[in-house]
């Protein structure tokens, strides 16, 4: 069984309020529906290179859209 991630992300919301589909965020920053679905569900976590890349898909900073609890 895959355990959560800690951190937790606004990509959904982020997504929604652009008005784009989980399969046109995925192809425009290169990774399955599938895999930016678990990403949104907190299942798994982006690696660096990829959680910069949606970052930049909303013009946002990585702290915009990406939070890790402090303690």
């Amino acid at each position: 069984m895959v355990k959560p991630t800690k951190v937790t992300n606004s990509i959904r919301a982020a997504r929604e309020a652009a008005g784009i589909t989980q399969a046109e965020l995925a192809r425009r920053v290169g990774v399955t529906r599938q895999t930016l679905i678990a990403i949104e569900q907190g299942r798994y976590s982006p690696t660096l290179e990829l959680a910069f890349q949606l970052a930049r898909a909303f013009d946002v900073g990585l702290d915009d859209l990406f939070d890790y609890p402090e303690a």
